[in-house]
């Protein structure tokens, strides 16, 4: 076995058990918020993180990446010029929530949003100063010490979050909560390798590289920004807070394997794919091929059961307040297949400095998203809503498809029967359940 195949392996391994098992902590926590805290929380805060978010992915320029990709990634004054970068943009990210807050506040008419969204910016700078060994310790595939480290600081920030909530029930837990979780991770990136430090440094040829190299990737997050939270912009208009916060909850539990995936991808995926890049379109064909399939069949599994029993794990766990996320579980869980899909297969076209395709495919999926929201919800209220969002990723997955195609990489044939594989599973859970006398998953809706 190959050394590179060897630390991919055990890479996946260590990432699914240290990623599943951070899933499996925030999981019990949001259990554990949701009897200390009411909906309309979770509504406000899900607004409040949109605006964050996009302000990081809207000027991305692709660091973690370059470094993992690069070279010269390995060079003490590339790493230092991209940090230097990195903190010089974390901070003019906070000066942009100064600016973004009163529009906000404005457009939702929620002047809390006029002190809630510059607090919450905050996280900007701390994680600004992150150390870049993460990103080094990602290019040499040493996953066991990132999988650690992630949910070291998760238990960490989790613990902080809840008992805050527990002393003071208010819209302060979950904001300090991020802000903690930002400084621990911060200060624990720092310690990451021995003897590994940054310093503020400026080589105009390594920021050359940096722009140069994440110009696509600057383009494709900002289109992944509008592409993955432009359903709760739009929600955030049409839903009562109360009920965007019980849709955040169902998003976030049907989020669970896409979640994984993704960090398998950018963790393992990718990196292993960046050290294959230079084969032959074949040879990098056949070995993404044959390694894929070992992600995606297990997968499409354990996707039948959340979408098959995903409304009787809502009814079980939660409180009657959130039981209407128990009919939007099943729905949205069936329509992250393709970005399942996508993002086992995508770190291909970012290896081979592709990346224009991802983006075109975000573009697709925001444009699908801002005309059919509005669409199906004056057709079919909230179900309307929800079944466009459910099929939003099939747009990017498109495109990715088609970028694939183009570099002699497509994994067409493998999809197919991947989804065949899942609507058959799907198919025999749910009669089994109806046999039990437990009915369909979206018995709510009959």
């Amino acid at each position: 076995m190959s050394s590179i195949k060897k630390k991919a392996i055990i890479g996946s391994l260590w990432t699914i058990a240290g990623y599943g098992a951070g899933q499996v902590l925030r999981f019990g926590s949001n259990l554990i918020l949701t009897r200390l805290l009411v909906p309309e929380l979770f509504g406000l805060m899900a607004l409040i993180n949109i605006f964050i978010i996009g302000l990081r992915l809207f000027s991305d320029t692709g660091v973690g990446p370059s470094i993992i990709q690069n070279k010269r990634g390995s060079e003490p004054i590339f790493l230092n010029t991209a940090w230097t970068v990195q903190a010089i943009r974390g901070c003019i990210l906070w000066l942009g929530s100064l600016v973004l807050a009163w529009p906000v506040a404005q457009f939702y008419d929620k002047p809390q949003f006029l002190w809630l969204v510059p607090v919450a910016g905050l996280t900007t700078i701390i994680t600004g100063f992150e150390s870049t060994a993460r990103f080094t310790l990602n290019r040499n595939l040493a996953v066991r010490e990132l999988a650690i480290f992630e949910f070291g600081s998760q238990a960490l920030s989790i613990g902080v979050m809840v008992v805050w909530a527990w002393l003071s029930p208010n819209i302060w837990a979950l904001v300090g909560g991020n802000i903690v979780s930002a400084s621990i991770k911060m200060v624990w990136s720092h310690r990451l390798i021995p003897g590994y430090s940054n310093r503020f440094a400026w080589d105009k040829e390594v920021v050359k590289e940096l722009f140069s190299f994440g110009r696509w990737i600057f383009v494709s997050t900002a289109l992944t920004f509008l592409a993955d939270q432009s359903d709760r912009l739009t929600l955030g208009k049409l839903f009562s807070l109360e009920l965007l916060g019980v849709y955040n909850i169902a998003f976030t539990l049907a989020l669970l394997p896409r979640s994984i995936i993704g960090a398998v991808g950018s963790k393992v995926i990718f990196p292993a794919f960046a050290k294959g890049a230079d084969l032959p379109r074949a040879q990098l064909r056949a070995k993404i091929l044959k390694n894929r399939k070992l992600i995606i069949f297990p997968t499409a599994f354990a996707l039948a059961v959340m979408v098959s029993f995903g409304d009787i794990l809502i009814s079980v766990l939660y409180d009657e307040r959130y039981s209407q996320a128990s009919w939007m579980l099943p729905i949205l869980a069936l329509g992250i297949w393709p970005v399942l899909l996508t993002r086992t297969i995508d770190g291909a076209l970012l290896a081979v400095g592709k990346s224009q395709y991802l983006a075109l495919g975000f573009f697709l999926k925001f444009l699908f998203v801002i005309v059919g929201v509005p669409l199906g919800f004056s057709w079919s209220k909230e179900l309307g809503a929800i079944i466009v969002i459910a099929l939003n990723d099939i747009p990017s997955y498109a495109a990715t498809s088609f970028g694939l195609w183009r570099e002699g990489l497509n994994c067409t044939v493998q999809d197919i029967l991947a989804t065949l594989l899942l609507l058959t599973l799907i198919a025999v859970m749910v009669l089994v359940r109806s046999t039990l006398g437990f009915g369909l998953p979206i018995e709510m809706l009959l």
